[in-house]
């Protein structure tokens, strides 16, 4: 007589609770990768270059810091961080060359009378704040003017003067006081070459995958659109696509290390290569710029951008959309 096989009350189970392990194994080894990839960008970046307003506090006041405030004048007027000095117009130091607009100036005789006009020193730390619901965020501009300048204690203060108000510091109003000019030699100026890009240079790096070029546009002007009168549409060929903003919070204050290597793991973004960043003017790419700076990189900003890029009828453009 045939005997019954008879069912395993157990296999059932057994094989649902593997599956249940492979499951939680994945998600483990996901979250595992996530959390060595944070803590690899943590090694990496540069602390004092990101101050919260605790840290602008407990600076000890015989290092005599300069706090610049890059809002706009009106703002100032009502509120800013006691000392600070208003500096809005980062077109003052740019020039028009062959009819593109954003190029920072690097005349030595300018830059020495324009600085030491404001009462900086070449050797001071500077702390720069701007208006984090800006969407320009000019204070990135600054950050990358004075590392182009040859400044090498540059910091900016996450949160702006709402960090500084969260953390109980005192806030003062009206014109900013009389500021005490510097004489800085022209020689004393050390232009720095490793952190400005141009049309020449990013034309021989197109296709080499040591450098990423990255466009912090919006998605439209990546496509094609043209909102600030460049005289063709597009982007440059290879250039990935981040808009700048996606490096923030809403709040204006920086992603969590977290979340910028998940961004960048995306992208397929990794330390060992040299980032360039670009805009209209050079302008929102300085916040990409500082970004990558306090992450670790190597990186340098276009401060010609799209502006310089399509006035060349010569350089290649891609659409796409």
């Amino acid at each position: 007589s045939e005997r019954k096989m008879k069912t395993d009350s157990t296999s059932g189970p057994l094989m649902l609770s593997s599956k249940i392990r492979m499951v939680l194994s994945l998600v483990s080894a996901i979250f595992l990768i996530g959390l060595s990839s944070s803590q690899n960008l943590h090694t990496q970046i540069n602390p004092k270059l990101l101050l919260t307003g605790d840290d602008l506090k407990n600076i000890p006041s015989e290092q005599k810091i300069i706090i610049i405030d890059t809002r706009s004048k009106f703002k100032f007027l009502m509120g800013h961080i006691p000392g600070a000095i208003n500096l809005s117009n980062w077109e003052k130091f740019t020039s028009n060359k062959n009819g593109v607009k954003g190029v920072l100036k690097d005349d030595k005789a300018f830059i020495s009378d324009a600085i030491g006009s404001l009462g900086i020193d070449i050797n001071q730390h500077i702390v720069i704040y701007g208006d984090p619901k800006n969407p320009w965020r000019t204070d990135g501009r600054f950050f990358w003017m004075f590392e182009r300048y040859g400044f090498t204690n540059v910091s900016i203060l996450d949160g702006g003067l709402k960090a500084w108000k969260k953390i109980g510091g005192t806030v003062e109003k009206g014109f900013q006081k009389g500021k005490e000019v510097k004489k800085i030699m022209p020689e004393k100026i050390q232009l720095n070459p490793e952190v400005i890009a141009d049309r020449f240079m990013i034309k021989n790096i197109l296709n080499d995958k040591n450098y990423v070029l990255i466009d912090n546009r919006t998605k439209e002007e990546y496509e094609g659109s043209t909102p600030y009168g460049s005289h063709r549409g597009g982007h440059i060929p290879n250039a990935k696509h981040i808009h700048w903003p996606k490096f923030y919070k809403k709040d204006g204050t920086l992603k969590s290390l977290r979340d910028l290597s998940n961004l960048l793991e995306n992208e397929g973004i990794h330390h060992d290569q040299e980032i360039v960043v670009y805009c209209t003017g050079g302008v929102r790419s300085a916040m990409a710029y500082f970004v990558f700076r306090y992450l670790g990189f190597k990186a340098r900003n276009y401060d010609g951008s799209w502006w310089d890029w399509s006035n060349d009828s010569n350089l290649p453009v891609e659409i796409s959309g």
